[in-house]
């Protein structure tokens, strides 16, 4: 039960005096309560008890409707606003995952820890693979690197029988930039594609320029005789 849903109002209020303040934030001292309701009720509006611990009882003039409604909307924003932290699990299969999945997986913990929550990561080995757990545990070193600008390592990795376990959980007071797929940034990095040219040039054929015409003898005309 919230504050505001217990709160006395009008002839439910029983203790009388009171210290009244009024619908403009006046205070009006100790006064009776049957004349704090009658005030209330000329202003067309309610008589709140707000401090029913204080000796006299604070009471206030005020529209009810509106102040419950105001609280109700602060207590959903409030909840909107509030989120229980969680534990999450991210596995993977195998010492030998790709760079595309493994940076799926750091995404997907970056959103976890953004939120507030804690993520632990787990690597579980197969009987040949346990000849090799350092090649898990520089899965988790990069896994740390990806993610250092939010986290926080509440537990290392340690192994437990036949898998590699390490949490995280989020450090507050850092920024939450998405880690950036480096693997393949990389890639494409050292390869730039080519680069067409901006135009390309028509292709010549020989009915492109025409061939000058011939001359002959009635290019030129003859000057008239005796010029």
């Amino acid at each position: 039960m919230t504050i505001s849903k217990s709160l006395r109002r009008n002839e439910r209020i029983r203790v009388s005096p009171i210290r009244l303040i009024d619908q403009d934030d006046e205070q009006l001292g100790i006064v009776e309560v049957a004349d704090a309701l009658a005030r209330a009720r000329d202003a067309g509006l309610d008589l709140v008890e707000v401090a029913p611990q204080s000796r006299p009882p604070v009471c206030r003039i005020m529209d009810y409707g509106k102040f419950m409604y105001a609280q109700q909307k602060k207590e959903r924003q409030s909840r909107a606003q509030r989120h229980e932290s969680e534990l999450k699990e991210i596995r993977i299969r195998t010492p030998k995952i790709g760079d595309h999945d493994l940076m799926i997986k750091v995404n997907r913990a970056h959103e976890f820890l953004a939120r507030g929550d804690r993520v632990q990561f787990s690597l579980r080995f197969r009987s040949r693979e346990l000849a090799h757990i350092d090649i898990g545990i520089e899965v988790f070193q990069r896994i740390k690197e990806s993610l250092s600008d939010i986290v926080k390592i509440e537990r290392d990795v340690r192994r437990e029988g036949r898998r590699i376990t390490m949490l995280l959980a989020p450090a507050p007071g850092k920024a939450a930039a998405k880690p950036a797929e480096k693997p393949k940034a990389e890639a494409t990095a050292s390869a730039p594609p080519a680069e067409a040219p901006d135009t390309a040039p028509p292709a010549q054929t020989g009915n492109d320029t025409a061939p000058p015409p011939a001359e002959t003898g009635n290019d030129i005309s003859p000057s008239p005789a005796g010029e």
